[in-house]
């Protein structure tokens, strides 16, 4: 498991990535921010928001690198989070790789990622529809234990992590 931060500061819209990222989180990253700006009309954010403010997303773990097309949606929760003031759920693990129109794609490692994710004490996995075939991998002792939110997009994922209402302002994360 890894935990992805976000958080704003004044500024003009930069995007600001670190935590040993690859260039294809950084992708991933960029295109959850893309996402969040097209989208800030019916997520309930003012479009200028994203002039005043820089994004800075930080994925803690010190000197290892990270790389691959698995924490989009996280990133993208994290971020719609932060600009909504909705909650993260604490009991909530995601994967997933996100498109610039908020299409949830499949990824790889269901199985290590979903008991990783229950021994960590998560008790509800957001994973993408099309990686519900994968479902079948995991033990039944942990099938049982756990649920599973299968969504397409990125209003799927935001109906099953983020709590509802403006609850907070400020910073906010999310866990992959």
């Amino acid at each position: 498991m890894i935990f992805v931060e976000a958080t704003r500061t004044p500024g003009d819209g930069r995007l600001i990535l670190t935590g040993q990222l690859g260039e294809v989180m950084k992708e991933s990253a960029q295109a959850a921010l893309t996402y969040t700006r097209a989208h800030a009309q019916e997520l309930g954010v003012d479009p200028k928001l994203y002039g005043k403010h820089d994004f800075h997303i930080h994925v803690p773990a010190g000197a290892i690198p990270k790389d691959g097309p698995s924490a989009g949606i996280t990133m993208g929760a994290a971020l719609i989070s932060l600009c909504t003031g909705r909650i993260v759920r604490h009991n909530v693990a995601m994967t997933g790789e996100i498109t610039l129109r908020g299409k949830v794609l499949s990824v790889g490692g269901i199985k290590e990622k979903v008991l990783a994710a229950e021994q960590a004490g998560i008790d509800t996995i957001v994973l993408p529809k099309q990686n519900e075939k994968d479902l079948a991998d995991i033990p039944p002792y942990a099938r049982e234990k756990l649920k599973f939110v299968l969504v397409d997009s990125m209003a799927g994922v935001v109906a099953a992590a983020l709590r509802d209402g403006a609850e907070r302002k400020g910073d906010s994360a999310g866990e992959a």
